[in-house]
């Protein structure tokens, strides 16, 4: 039902609108009346009726004053006025505001109801134009969401059907970018510089990413802090020229999310970034690129539970014992080759002439080949943490010392890990390991805390947001809110009360 309030001054016109109307009939419910303008805004601002009855002459506030704060309020309401005999330069000014309908007093029952019909019959036919602007968004809406996996999983013949559906706009397009994760509670806001077209494809969930200007640091950076919050992996394909070219993001983006779930990351994983962390080594399998990139990253409970996997296939295809033996030792060879790639002459508890294919019969004829495939690739691991820890404290330090020297410009994952010569996806999870939080929490904070600093100390926000290393006031603003809950701008203003400036 629709709400509906009266607004008079005159308790007879009150008393006989309640109850000489019978408002359900019209599928209104009356929830309300008020004799003075004031009340009639409180009333209001409460309830917040789609329909107002109101005088033009009240005290407190006069009906012309009450329908410019409602109208500013809440443009959608509906609001029919009472003007009495020679109040016609009231009436014009009533109509400037947008009321819906007006009558002359006295009212009576009739022009009451007759003016309920006629703004019943207006609503309904606003109601028919939203549903069919409704309609026809979600047909363009589920056109283009088509349109957009016939892009990404054929590529150059789909563009041009693409490009007609989403409209001459298409032409200022310069680039697209792929997101894949496995959650929905990754949320990019609308920005002029891209739009983000969401698509379900089985368990992924795809964000297609189409610019009109090149992807800044800003949006990197603010996309880290949201997927961060919301706690969930997201893999990042390249950003590509060329639409046809949205196909190689998708799969780039999807590789960079099965390496975020390897390297156990939340937040988002750039496929630029993974180097050669995603080097897979000629003729290896997925089960087995999986075990080796958690080696790489030092993921030992990814690594064991690929290497659970990768035993289960095994048994469930009931492998010939040759080529059971050729895979498990090709994957303890390359295990091991990794494993002096990561930690040079500092690998430890692994004998000088370590031979497993000669231990590999011995233990298959005692029916313990399971158990000793298993130990092995775990004592290979735990030979490589030693030097991993060193080189993670060290390296971290050296990050940490670069970044407090950077605080003021954006000085990106990358470029820290580039001047301590690791792969940015790496050391991103070093970096948490060491720390206790992601790279992009610990910079915002420090970020943050830096920014309160200055304002305390009467700076201007502009100035602010450049001494702290953003490009622009808007994004320093929108991190600053989400870290404090308030403004740059409400900050200052709330030190300033606090200490009685």
């Amino acid at each position: 039902m629709l709400k509906a309030v009266v607004f008079d001054d005159e308790y007879i016109v009150l008393q006989g609108l309640r109850e000489l109307i019978d408002w359900s009939s019209f599928g209104i419910e009356l929830i309300g009346t008020a004799d003075n303008g004031l009340s009639a805004l409180e009333l209001f601002r409460v309830h917040r009726p789609q329909l107002i009855f109101t005088d033009i002459r009240m005290p407190g506030m006069d009906g012309l004053q009450l329908i410019e704060v409602i109208m500013r309020e809440a443009p959608e309401t509906l609001c029919i006025v009472f003007s009495g005999f020679n109040e016609f330069e009231y009436v014009k000014q009533a109509i400037n505001l947008g009321v819906a309908d007006y009558l002359e007093k006295p009212i009576t029952v009739p022009t009451i109801e007759k003016a309920i019909r006629k703004v019943m019959d207006k609503i309904s036919r606003q109601r028919e134009v939203q549903e069919l602007k409704t309609k026809v968004s979600n047909s363009h809406r589920e056109l283009l969401e088509k349109a957009t996996l016939d892009l990404l999983f054929i590529g150059g013949e789909a563009e041009e059907k693409w490009r007609q559906i989403y409209g001459a706009a298409s032409e200022n397009l310069v680039g697209v970018t792929v997101l894949a994760t496995e959650s929905d509670r990754l949320q990019i806001s609308e920005h002029t510089d891209y739009t983000v077209i969401p698509l379900r494809h089985g368990q992924e969930r795809l964000l297609v990413c189409v610019h009109t200007q090149q992807p800044t640091p800003e949006f990197w950076g603010q996309l880290l802090l949201e997927s961060e919050q919301a706690d969930i992996s997201v893999g990042s394909g390249r950003t590509y020229a060329e639409l046809r070219e949205a196909a190689l993001s998708y799969k780039e983006a999807l590789r960079a999310l099965r390496s975020a779930h390897f390297l156990g990351e939340k937040g988002i994983v750039r496929f630029e970034d993974l180097g050669e962390l995603i080097t897979r080594p000629e003729g290896l399998s997925e089960r087995e690129e999986g075990i080796i990139l958690s080696l790489r990253s030092g993921n030992k409970a990814g690594m064991l539970d690929q290497i659970d996997r990768f035993i289960a296939w095994i048994q469930k295809e009931k492998l010939d014992a040759e080529v059971a033996e050729h895979e498990m030792l090709k994957l303890l060879y390359l295990a091991l080759e990794e494993a002096k790639k990561a930690a040079g002459d500092k690998v430890g508890h692994i004998p000088e002439a370590y031979r497993p294919h000669v231990e590999f019969r011995e233990m298959a004829a005692g029916g313990k080949i399971t158990e000793w495939f298993r130990s092995q690739l775990d004592m290979i691991v735990g030979s490589t943490m030693e030097a991993r820890e060193h080189s993670r404290h060290v390296s971290v330090t050296r990050a940490r010392n670069y970044m407090e020297q950077n605080y003021t410009r954006d000085v990106t994952l990358q470029e820290v890990a580039a001047h301590v010569g690791m792969n940015p996806s790496y050391f991103s999870v070093l970096f948490k390991e060491e720390v206790g939080e992601s790279y992009i929490k610990y910079v915002t904070r420090k970020r943050m805390e830096l920014a309160k600093m200055l304002l305390s100390r009467g700076l201007k926000v502009n100035d602010v947001s450049e001494k702290v290393g953003y490009h622009t006031y808007r994004h320093f603003s929108e991190v600053f809110k989400k870290y404090t809950g308030c403004t740059p701008g409400q900050y200052k203003d709330q030190l300033s009360n606090t200490l009685g400036i």
